[in-house]
């Protein structure tokens, strides 16, 4: 049988003394436990506070004495950096240049290249390019003045006054006044065309004038000269006045009054009615289709000196056929004229924009059937004007059930070759004067 410590003592030390013993023996066993736990928590936690001493101590040492070892290395900057942000480009090139003259010598024929020279050679065509290319951006991002060329003004002027929609107009023009009745004067036919380019010309100038600001803000047209900065708007608006002022003179006083005062007319419309009309109302399109239905009635009255039907008729056939050709194609920019400001129909009217496209090209139809019964052009002329009308009609039709762009895109590319070949076919069916005056001779 074991025999425990206490119960020893307590038998050798009999009475009073030994039961004192025996409980302050016992007492001490029971206790021993908590102690031990108590003296390991508590050294537990020394030690965990002599590690945080320790930490700070040598992060104390590191700060101040650079020279041991447990000195911490600063993360190394990029090559280029110093020669971009401390040295100026002609500097880093002496720099380069001064690196290649040392090493060049260096590299002897006798014997190959060590492997430290060639990673110098490396670094510096390296540090050499990436000082050619930070120049290059940095001369990019600064400001250059524009230098005018004049080999490079008649393009620049070109394409200022819009010179693919000058020639429609003129080329309207010029079909209104051999749709006229009466003889061909070609001096007058020349002076009619010249005079509205030049009224064409001036009012497209004087619009790119007032649209710059918001011409910025669209791909189609922010590669426009005075958006680009190729020429200055004095330029841009001396040129629009000297295209304005002898094209209304040859207009007034070379063809006839009527006619100039259409000019006149036409260029106000544009310029003062039509262009701060875009970012207002979307009756801009329909100001805009009188703007190009005139140059055809001026055609007409520079043939004949007055205001006929027959005027009309060809205004009429030009202003509805401007909504199918315009609408089509502001349906695929429509994110292009909300990007600038501009108040379009196929923006903010979708619906409106399809109808009116599809009823215009059915007007069309009848437009051409009131042709004979103005006299304009034989009974032929609805006939054979009814396919390429009809098939206009067709893809108005498609436009506005489909109301992608796919449809818009072949309604707008069949106006392009629909109004072309649709005055062809009214010069072919034009009704002459000299038959119907042979025919009131024969009956009388």
């Amino acid at each position: 049988m074991a025999v425990f410590p206490h119960t020893l003592s307590s038998r050798l030390l009999t009475g009073w003394v030994g039961g004192c013993v025996w409980y302050l023996e016992r007492r001490a066993i029971l206790e021993s436990p908590h102690k031990f736990m108590h003296l390991f928590r508590n050294v537990n936690k020394q030690w965990i506070t002599f590690q945080h001493f320790n930490f700070l101590k040598r992060m104390y040492v590191t700060q101040v004495n650079r020279i041991l070892n447990q000195q911490v290395k600063p993360k190394p900057e990029p090559v280029a950096s110093p020669f971009f942000e401390k040295m100026s480009s002609g500097e880093a090139k002496a720099e380069i240049d001064e690196m290649k003259s040392l090493s060049s010598p260096s590299l002897s024929l006798s014997r190959k290249p060590s492997e430290k020279e060639l990673i110098e050679v490396e670094s510096a065509s390296v540090i050499e390019s990436s000082v050619d290319v930070g120049k290059e951006a940095k001369e990019e991002k600064q400001w250059k003045e524009m230098k005018l060329h004049l080999d490079d003004l008649p393009g620049i002027l070109a394409r200022l006054s819009k010179i693919k929609l000058t020639a429609l107009v003129v080329s309207t023009t010029s079909a209104g006044f051999a749709l006229a009745p009466g003889p061909f004067d070609w001096p007058c036919f020349l002076l009619a065309s010249l005079g509205t380019g030049l009224a064409s010309c001036a009012a497209n100038s004087i619009n790119q004038f007032f649209e710059v600001p918001f011409d910025s803000n669209m791909n189609r047209t922010k590669n426009r000269p005075l958006v680009r900065g190729q020429i200055s708007p004095l330029l841009a608006v001396s040129f629009a006045a000297c295209c304005a002022v002898p094209g209304v003179a040859l207009l007034t006083w070379g063809v006839n009054p009527l006619t100039g005062a259409l000019g006149i007319f036409n260029i106000f419309l544009y310029t003062c009615c039509y262009t701060p009309l875009k970012r207002m109302s979307i009756a801009n399109t329909w100001v805009g289709a009188v703007v190009g239905a005139v140059p055809p009635v001026m055609g007409w009255t520079a043939a004949t000196g007055s205001l006929d039907a027959g005027a009309l008729l060809l205004g009429g056939i030009l202003y509805s056929w401007q909504f199918p050709h315009f609408n089509a194609l502001s349906w695929g920019l429509r994110e292009d004229y909300s990007r600038g400001g501009y108040c379009m129909m196929s923006v903010t009217h979708p619906g409106l924009c399809r109808r009116v496209a599809l009823r215009h090209c059915l007007a069309l139809v009848g437009l051409c059937v009131a042709a004979p019964v103005l006299d304009v052009t034989t009974w032929a002329f609805p006939v054979v004007s009814l396919p390429i009308n009809l098939y206009i009609s067709y893809l108005g039709f498609r436009f506005y059930k489909d109301a992608d762009r796919k449809s818009s895109r072949k309604l707008f590319f069949c106006s392009l070759w629909h109004l072309p070949l649709l005055l062809l076919l009214m010069l072919t069916c034009k009704r002459r004067p000299g038959k119907d005056g042979d025919k009131e001779d024969a009956q009388s």
